[in-house]
Order: structure tokens, then sequence, then C-alpha cells
């Protein structure tokens, strides 16, 4: 799996100081993470990776990227955003891990039954 996201990620393909560290903290306070992206990955490929590393002993689970909303600075991320657009509010902070809500949202079809 992680020579996958090396590849989805191109970190062969920039210097290592451009790369953004990201963690994303779950319902429970524990995190996902952090790892390091390119400023040109999209929100997309961060939830396929939320869902790929989910921690199999949660109660509440994504089944597929789509069920992951990623919110940042109060804001819901669109999955079109790179990670270069959405760390705009954080451009000025020292270099750190920035940390991203992870949150599961069952689709209307589940809540209704």
């Amino acid at each position: 799996v992680g020579i996958e996201f090396e590849q989805i990620w191109g970190r062969k393909q920039m210097p290592e100081e451009d790369f953004v560290e990201l963690k994303f903290r779950l319902y429970d306070g524990s995190d996902i993470g952090p790892f390091r992206y390119s400023p040109a990955s999209t929100v997309a490929v961060l939830k396929e990776r939320i869902v790929a590393e989910w921690p199999k002993d949660k109660k509440i689970a994504p089944k597929a990227a789509n069920d992951v909303k990623l919110i940042s600075a109060g804001k819901i991320l669109e999955n079109s955003k790179t990670v270069a657009q959405c760390k705009m509010p954080f451009g000025e902070l020292p270099k750190g891990v920035i940390t991203m809500h992870a949150v599961v949202q069952t689709s209307l079809a589940k809540v209704k039954t």
C-alpha cells in the first residue's frame, strides 16, 4: 500500500520542504497520520488515504471516500481543492503538522432505515 501512495503523491517529483504534513483527527480524538502530501494532492486523494488507513477497530467507519467529510479551519473541504488551496490560512504559520477533522457522514438512505 505504501508504494502506491508514494506514486499517487509523487514524492520523487518535489523538493522535501514543499510537502505539507497532515494528520486527520477522528470522532473519538484519535488520529490517522501524520502523512506528507504534495501541495498538488487533492482532497479526494486525501479521503482515499483516510479510508485505506482507517483503524479496523472503530465502531464507525467509512466504506468509501464519499462517506468522509474533511474539515479544516472550520470549513468542509471540496474534493476538487488541492492541499495548497486548503492550507492558505496556515501559510504564515511555521512548518508543522496541520490537523484536519475527518467526519464520517452516513448516507440519507442509511439514516431512514
